[in-house]
């Protein structure tokens, strides 16, 4: 099954061309739509049965397969096509090459991951010897926000093994943390900045409680870390409190991001927070506050069973002349969703620089023998 070389730079040219900021990156001004058309007529070219889905309006998924003879495992091949935005960089869409790299903002994250993809289901789709099992390429909307559409294509598709083709610099990532969004409010009593008698600070109360959670950041780092991930933290990401310079602060808001590792929970790391405002009140019987989660994302760690991540691990061997190193992310990724799915899943792709930076590249070669890799990892998953 020999790699087209021309099809995937070209490929990948045309999706970076393609203005695909995640709305939450453009003040609503863009979404996935274009992309997704594109995406969907390439693996129509390529025989594969497409299915589109759009769980809010511009934002669109595209599910192709590639049908197998029968009896194989089935494999899903998996990209995201939104980017984030182009603050800083000149000339954005121009794909161009330079020393074998190509320019742009998605080259690296990670429309080359989509076009490796397309590049091994195209492999798959001509060669003379069909796969048994079914052969599945997934382009996704919005991982770069809430990831509506991978929890959208879940609902609706599965696959018995998956590998996520973000950027890894051609490592086997086995593990990534995971993070937990919530809010802290604290509770005080709005009055005149000259009634110090009636007013109550939330502001300074708040103080109370960012001395506590530096000191639970400080054990958090210290604490015995997973063994490719590293170990939790967290960070005070806004601090909003007060009306006007002679107002007490009625109410303060404080948001914290809570980075984590595999094996913990929403539920714990709310409670740990939870304590800290416990022991505060218990300290001073006016002290009010409450902490509320706002959004979670799990950790993800592969199966210690795991076949897909055996298999990608002997095709990127013969690929690259050496075994992958094996990692973790200390970012949150779809791969989580995947295995919460039940999906088999590994994490391996091409290699570059310039994620959400003015300056985004990726080395074509990497790409190519990423897409080397899902040829031969399909060959022996699906039979």
């Amino acid at each position: 099954m020999p790699i087209d070389s021309d099809y995937l730079e070209r490929t990948l040219a045309e999706l970076v061309r393609i203005n695909s900021i995640n709305p939450a990156f453009s003040g609503g001004t863009t979404d996935e739509r274009h992309v997704a058309a594109y995406v969907r007529q390439a693996m129509e070219a390529l025989g594969m049965e497409t299915h589109v889905h759009e769980p809010a309006p511009g934002r669109v998924s595209v599910v192709g397969r590639l049908r197998g003879t029968g009896g194989g495992r089935s494999l899903m091949l998996y990209a995201h096509h939104d980017t984030v935005g182009i603050e800083g960089m000149p000339d954005p869409w121009s794909a161009e090459v330079r020393e074998g790299r190509m320019y742009g903002r998605g080259a690296y994250d990670m429309k080359c991951g989509l076009a490796a993809s397309l590049t091994a289901a195209k492999a798959v789709a001509e060669s003379v010897a069909p796969l048994a099992g079914d052969l599945l390429v997934v382009s996704v909307a919005d991982e770069e926000e809430a990831s509506l559409g991978m929890m959208d294509v879940l609902r609706h598709h599965a696959a018995d093994g998956a590998v996520v083709t973000e950027p890894t610099e051609l490592t086997m990532v086995v593990a990534h943390k995971g993070f937990c969004w919530m809010e802290v409010e604290t509770e005080g009593r709005a009055a005149h900045g000259s009634r110090w008698q009636e007013g109550i600070d939330a502001n300074l109360r708040m103080g109370r409680v960012l001395a506590r959670l530096e000191a639970l950041g400080a054990r958090l780092v210290s604490s015995p870390p997973h063994p490719v991930v590293g170990p939790p933290s967290l960070h005070a990401a806004e601090l909003h409190g007060g009306t006007g310079w002679s107002t007490y602060a009625a109410r303060c808001i404080l948001r914290i991001e809570r980075r984590t590792v595999p094996g913990e929970t929403e539920e714990g790391v709310i409670a740990q927070v939870q304590e800290i405002l416990d022991a505060l009140a218990a300290e001073d019987a006016t002290f009010r506050a409450t902490v509320r989660p706002v959004l979670f994302r799990p950790p993800w760690e592969a199966r210690a069973d795991s076949a897909i991540t055996g298999i990608v691990g002997r095709a990127a061997e013969a690929v690259l002349g050496h075994a992958p190193t094996r990692a973790g992310a200390p970012y949150w990724m779809d791969t989580a969703l995947l295995g919460a799915a039940g999906i088999d899943t590994v994490v391996i792709g091409p290699a570059g620089e310039g994620a959400h930076a003015a300056v985004e590249w990726v080395d074509l070669e990497s790409v190519r023998q990423t897409a080397e890799i899902l040829v031969r990892t399909a060959r022996e998953f699906c039979g």
